[in-house]
């Protein structure tokens, strides 16, 4: 039970901001308001600590309020500002350079935008001034943001209330791993792009069947259409590797980022294009302006945070942990086999399967309880979204095991008996 200050807080909150989020989160019994923060807990408003394995879709990659990451942002601003987007800049030279040294050989440009939903846009439009068409395919059940294009590409979930319904002629979306229907959506060749989220988050990280990215690629090639990876929840290392899509093969014509790269500190998305997906930035380098994209100070913050996933300690810690997660999970769903079915994992990217309905909300709601914060899955609340932070330390990621048995246990005893 909330406090009478957090009760008082919350009807405050409704007043002003989202009463219909802020009641649904009050109706499901997690009634956070964060306060204290620092690496991978934060603190709510009454005191309670808790262990964060949401990281809000990869942006606490590094945990929060990362002093190396603060540090760069305090240096930044005794020189910079938010700067210019009109104009060349120092900061976003440098981390265009940096992030195009991470990504495959065949990008050409960084495009900088505010965040993940914009990149988006930024990515979609690119594609379709390239190719000359106008039709996107995505997955069904998959999320690429709230904005103009990308809510279009995204679960009806989340477009049907604001009427931006998809029209039916230029946004198609088809079953994750069905290679028989993304070459039908293909094959007229009037497609501008397939944008993939190579373990889609929001439909709680289904893993690519093996070969599927490849083949998507392939077809792609086949029937000239140029493929957008949405790296923005699965890159920056948490697969284990910089960016998940490469682990899979294929290397894009379009590649946005967003969410991690802020450090947690400070807004920033991107998006690498090959120099076939950026001819606009040749022919009218005026067609997409984003006053905060690229910000000098968000430069900053995005430099350091690709310095510090690069590091081979950093990659070390990815591997130890991701490996404890493996057996940890393992020896879990031994326990409980009836209802934790299964793990759907790539590095520090877990989903875990419960065979109930609803159950990862469930168990959501045992762990907020016990010391953990991690999110059932919108599209699919069978599905609890788990995921580690890059720096997490094992004794950290062991404590957090302790409170998912003891909350999944908690959860199975008040199972209605069949």
């Amino acid at each position: 039970m909330a406090s009478e200050q957090k009760q008082a807080f919350l009807e405050r909150t409704k007043k002003v901001w989202n009463p219909g989020k802020t009641q649904d989160w009050i109706d499901t019994g997690v009634d956070i308001v964060i306060d204290r923060r620092e690496g991978y807990c934060f603190w709510d408003m009454d005191g309670h600590r808790l262990i964060n394995m949401h990281l809000n879709g990869g942006v606490y990659n590094l945990g929060h309020r990362n002093p190396e990451v603060i540090q760069a942002v305090t240096d930044a601003m005794a020189h910079f500002d938010i700067g210019n987007h009109h104009f060349p800049s120092l900061m976003r030279t440098e981390l265009a350079e940096k992030l195009l040294a991470t990504a495959p050989d065949n990008m050409q440009y960084a495009i900088f935008a505010s965040g993940g939903g914009e990149a988006i846009d930024i990515a979609l439009k690119s594609a379709r001034h390239a190719t000359g068409k106008k039709k996107i395919v995505s997955l069904q059940n998959c999320y690429h943001g709230h904005t103009g294009l990308s809510v279009k590409t995204g679960a009806p979930r989340f477009n049907e209330i604001f009427l931006t319904e998809p029209e039916a002629d230029q946004f198609v979306q088809v079953p994750f791993n069905d290679l028989e229907a993304m070459e039908e959506a293909l094959s007229g060749k009037d497609v501008a792009c397939v944008i993939i989220e190579s373990i889609p988050a929001t439909y709680g990280f289904p893993m690519p069947a093996p070969g599927y990215l490849q083949a998507v690629k392939a077809l792609c090639e086949k029937y000239q259409a140029l493929y957008v990876a949405d790296e923005v929840q699965t890159g920056l290392m948490r697969t284990g590797q910089m960016w998940c899509c490469t682990s899979y093969g294929v290397e894009p014509d379009l590649l946005v980022t967003g969410k991690g790269l802020s450090g947690g500190i400070y807004p920033i998305a991107a998006v690498l294009v090959t120099e076939q997906a950026g001819q606009w930035l040749t022919e009218d380098g005026w067609a997409h302006m984003s006053t905060f994209g690229g910000s000098e100070i968000g430069c900053a913050a995005a430099i350091k945070t690709l310095e510090v996933a690069q590091r081979p300690e950093t990659l070390e810690n990815i591997q130890r942990i991701s490996e404890y997660f493996d057996q940890a999970l393992a020896d879990l769903q031994a326990k409980y086999p009836d209802f934790f079915v299964g793990v759907r994992k790539n590095g520090l990217v877990m989903g875990l399967e419960f065979d109930y309905p609803r159950g990862a909300e469930l168990v959501m709601q045992e762990l907020y309880k016990q010391g953990v914060w991690a999110i059932y899955s919108a599209l699919d609340p069978r599905v609890l979204q788990f995921k580690a932070g890059l720096l997490m330390s094992l004794e950290l990621s062991k404590e957090v095991m302790d409170i998912l048995e003891c909350s999944i246990d908690a959860v199975v005893k008040s199972l209605p008996k069949t």
